[in-house]
């Protein structure tokens, strides 16, 4: 069965292979030009990619040093650009890539993203997936006129009203026949069938009725990602596709076969959310090549660049403290309640020293792969036999690069494993994802609860 292969990007310079917009062939400078994400739209589509998933921050990475400054020197995701606003353009030269971008439930009210979201799937014609976060920088909270950050079980509180209210927009709000479009009575919309939902909880209070017509999907693609058991459990509940991490095969196995588990437990069945993991690639059409290109990216690699996103990504400062200070002391000393998060990003005694260590390396955890596209799709098959993963993100190093090596030497040797597809079959990101032939969540899932019958 074919897997799931999604480029992972970010509407910036340097997402996470910090340094690498210094290399000569790289255009990442290129990123406020609209003809760049085009471009790679339609190389993403000719490669038979799933879809392009957008990454993206509301704060900067300021937890290194005291401050934003090496985040900014460095391009450490800032300047970056919104994620939504390049989907539309991006889909107007493709007919089948999906687009699955990151919105925070955190700081902007859900009405305003109800209507954003049923607009691009509109657009995309049913091609729209949105990544659930629960934004984690600092500076986030303060650009959004909080002292700082909400708490990790307040962030997932806030997060399940927040679908909660989007469910009903998007799935009650209209009742499936409300637009009629009668030219001879002249109405556009039987008012009759469009609902308020008169929403009062404990962070919202919306009235509506939904300002969009149905879209395609009605409620895009949903993905996720949660290492904490409470970001597992809403995965559990809301997630089509969740990302998995870990230090070794066997835990992403045992993370997957957790998440299947808890959907089962959600009354959605274990088949009901797809696991997708972080991978990276290098591939040559020798393995010598891949190699040089591996020396390369290393040597052009920023550690500053890397400490300054380590240390907004855990809130950990790393240059701040002797080499052999336990990250677990920090953590356990900074009273914080993200405390799983950040652990989940270090192996167990892993001093600051250790952390240091690691931190520019692109080769560590158990997705890397180098060599030639047959090297590397034993590797794949590998890691899919040995953790039941449903496919990947595919990280870049160089753009458009890494996307035109994985598409000339991996994907034929996918191919012809039956790994990866041949051509495109499905007409929306849902029926591509789940597996399915209905482009609307199934009636397992917590949003068909807030349906109406015509």
């Amino acid at each position: 069965m074919s897997l799931i292969f999604n480029l992972f990007e970010m509407n910036t310079v340097g997402h996470i292979s910090q340094g690498l917009w210094r290399h000569p062939d790289n255009t990442r400078h290129r990123y406020t030009d609209l003809a760049f994400w085009q471009d790679e739209a339609k190389l993403l589509e000719e490669g038979l990619f799933d879809a392009v998933f957008l990454a993206d921050v509301v704060g900067a990475y300021d937890g290194y040093r005291g401050g934003p400054e090496t985040a900014v020197r460095e391009a450490v995701q800032i300047p970056n650009n919104d994620p939504l606003l390049v989907i539309p353009a991006m889909a107007a030269v493709t007919e089948h890539l999906g687009f699955a971008a990151t919105f925070s439930t955190t700081y902007e009210p859900p009405f305003a993203f109800a209507r954003r979201a049923s607009t691009l799937d509109h657009l995309t014609r049913g091609r729209f997936g949105w990544n659930v976060v629960t934004s984690y920088l600092p500076n986030a909270a303060r650009n959004f006129g909080l002292d700082d950050e909400l708490t990790h079980e307040e962030r997932y509180d806030r997060a399940h009203e927040y679908m909660e209210v989007l469910y009903k927009l998007w799935e009650g709000s209209w009742e499936d026949g409300a637009v009629v479009r009668d030219v001879i009575d002249g109405v556009y919309t039987d008012p009759s069938k469009v609902h308020r939902i008169d929403h009062v909880g404990e962070y919202f209070r919306v009235a509506g009725p939904h300002l969009s017509e149905p879209s395609p999907q009605r409620t895009p693609v949903l993905f996720q990602a949660g290492s904490s058991p409470t970001g597992r459990a809403f995965a559990a509940k809301h997630a089509e596709a969740v990302f998995v991490g870990g230090a070794s095969l066997e835990d992403f196995a045992a993370s997957i076969a957790d998440i299947r588990t808890l959907a089962e437990q959600n009354g959605r069945g274990p088949d009901a959310v797809r696991t997708v993991g972080s991978a990276v690639i290098i591939a040559g059409k020798t393995r010598a090549d891949a190699e040089r290109k591996a020396e390369e990216f290393e040597r052009l690699s920023s550690a500053q660049g890397y400490l300054a996103y380590a240390g907004g990504g855990s809130g950990i400062d790393l240059g701040a403290y002797p080499g052999d200070t336990l990250i677990a002391d920090i953590i356990a000393r900074s009273g914080e309640t993200k405390d799983a998060a950040a652990m989940a990003r270090y192996a167990p005694g892993a001093t600051v020293g250790d952390a240091l260590r690691e931190v520019v390396r692109f080769d560590r955890g158990p997705f890397f792969a180098l060599g030639t596209g047959e090297e590397i799709a034993d590797a794949i098959e590998g890691w899919v036999r040995d953790t039941g993963i449903d496919g990947f993100n595919l990280r870049q190093f160089l753009t458009p690069g890494t996307i035109e090596d994985f598409v000339e030497f991996v994907v034929p040797e996918l191919q012809k494993r039956g790994l990866y597809r041949t051509r495109y079959e499905e007409s929306t990101l849902r029926e591509r994802v789940s597996r399915t032939s209905d482009p609307r969540l199934p009636a397992s899932h917590p949003a068909a609860q807030y349906r109406r019958l015509s």
